[in-house]
This record gives C-alpha cells, structure tokens and sequence, in this order.
C-alpha cells in the first residue's frame, strides 16, 4: 500500500513545459505526505492550456525551473513506485529533466488509468479519464490541480486494490497483461503428469489471471493436473482469478463459476481456489518432490 503518486501540468502542448508539479506519499493507505509546487517553464503559456489549470505566466514569475527542483524531485521519487494517471506525466518528467540535460529519475511507474481498465469493465474500453474514474469511486477532488490529481491517482489505485484484492507490486505485473487475460483463441486443455503429486485432479481456469492461460495449464499439469476447457461432472479444481473472486456485489461471475456452482449444490466435489492460492499449491507440491 506505499508508492508515491505524481501529476504535472504544463503551458503548452509540449509535454517539458512542466508549470505545476504535485507529488503525494501513501503509506499504509493515506496520504502521509505532501508536495507542490508552481514551476517556471521557461517557455510560452498556451490559452487552452491556461484555460485548463489556469495556471498564467504572471504566476510562475520567479518561480524555480524543472532544473531547480531536480533534486527535490528525486528525493521524493526516486527508487519508488509512482503512479500517475495515464502516460503523460511521467513522459513529461522525462522530457523537462532531457530539456535541461538532467539525468532523469528511476522509478517503477504505475499508470493508474491501466489499472482502472483492468478493475471497472464498463471503464475497460472508454471513459477512463481521472476525473470519470472518481465518479466511479466516489473521490471527490478539485481537477486539474497537480497535487489534487495526483492524490486522486493514488485514491483510484487504492480503490482498485480493495476490488481486487491485488497488491502494488501485483498490479505493477497485472497492468502488463491485457486487459481480459482469459485466452479466447483455441480452447486450453492439457494431459496431467502422470508422476505428479496432483494426478487425477480436473482443473479448469477462469477469470482474468495475472500470468498468462497457457502458463497456467502448463505449471497445472506439471504437478499432475488435467487440465479441461470448461466445467463438466470430472472437474475437480476450478481457479478463479483474484480480482473476480473479489469483485462487488452485482457484478456477474463466469459461466463456468456458476456451472461449478451448481455441480457442487447437487453434490459435485469441486474445490474452488483463487489463483494466488493456486500458485501456492503448486510450489508446495514442487518443494515437496525436490
């Protein structure tokens, strides 16, 4: 629940003419420290941009450069997870730190809009601006101030790990991974290891999984499992992605989750475990055989 989150505004459509910069730090879930400050650009204020932020030229006289402030901003950044909603701020830092010749900061950046459309299906395709996002989460916050969208990215990560149950660092891999994970191309089945410590199991996936389907199947049988495109009276083990075993009320499961649920209401052994679990079974088993 610690990563530190960023936002930036700039004077016209190029993305180094940073004028305002907003960095908050969350630990444990809240906000435990906070940053901004007004930047001056050295360059030209474009109306549309000033219509935006409202953020003048007037504002930023004698204000400190990108180059000014590099070394708070490293401070505050370096070596951790930032996250900013959408690419463009941290394009942004890049491109003002290359303006001035400056060796940008390392970090491990987190783009919260990502992980908006991996969380919200009616946000997955379309609608996943900040602002719509908040809606969603009911965040209120004042737009287009850095420091205010910036702890607003933070507050959409922090509402994303309480609907998926997934960690910072889980999300850091699962954002990689498109957006519905499950393969919807030739269906997945494969033959158990007849040596493994789980053969006889029937196991089938569903849900969006943070590792890929076919790597999934292939760790499944490694350790004994058959694997099975979908739910029938031999399914033994169904494994649900985390953040669908997690989601709210209303939100609807897979077929084959309510097909596993009614095999098991009449009578049906069928043990359904969440993918991390699933993971977890497996590496004990493999401890077990080395």
């Amino acid at each position: 629940m610690d990563f530190v989150a960023l936002d930036v505004e700039t004077a016209n459509p190029n993305m180094a003419s940073i004028c305002q910069i907003g960095i908050a730090v969350f630990a444990g879930g809240q906000v435990v420290d906070e940053w901004k400050s007004l930047v001056d650009p050295e360059d030209w204020f474009s109306p549309f941009n000033v219509e935006i932020h409202g953020i003048t030229e007037e504002m930023v006289e004698g204000a400190p450069t990108v180059s000014d402030l590099a070394a708070t901003i490293h401070e505050r950044i370096n070596r951790r997870v930032v996250v900013c909603h959408t690419p463009f701020d941290r394009i942004s830092i890049h491109q003002a730190f290359a303006a001035y010749d400056l060796e940008p900061p390392s970090a491990k950046w987190l783009d919260s809009a990502r992980v908006a459309r991996r969380t919200w299906p009616n946000v997955s395709r379309s609608g996943y601006g900040l602002a719509n996002v908040c809606d969603l989460i009911g965040y209120r916050f004042a737009h287009h101030d850095a420091l205010e969208d910036a702890k607003a990215a933070g507050q959409v990560l922090l509402a994303a790990i309480a609907q998926t149950g997934l960690t910072v660092d889980e999300w850091l891999i699962r954002v990689e991974r498109p957006i519905s994970c499950q393969d919807k191309a030739a269906p997945i089945a494969r033959r158990g290891n007849p040596d493994g410590p789980l053969f006889g199991e029937v196991m089938v996936f569903t849900g969006a999984l943070r590792m890929p389907r076919r790597e999934a199947a292939d760790l499944a049988a490694s350790v004994g499992c058959e694997v099975a495109p979908s739910v029938t009276k031999r399914t033994t083990m169904l494994v649900v992605g985390d953040q669908d075993l997690a989601k709210l009320a209303g939100h609807d499961k897979s077929s084959k989750h309510r097909k596993a649920e009614q095999l098991m209401a009449a009578g049906q052994s069928i043990r359904i475990l969440r993918e991390s679990d699933f993971e977890k079974l497996v590496h004990l088993q493999s401890m077990a055989r080395t």
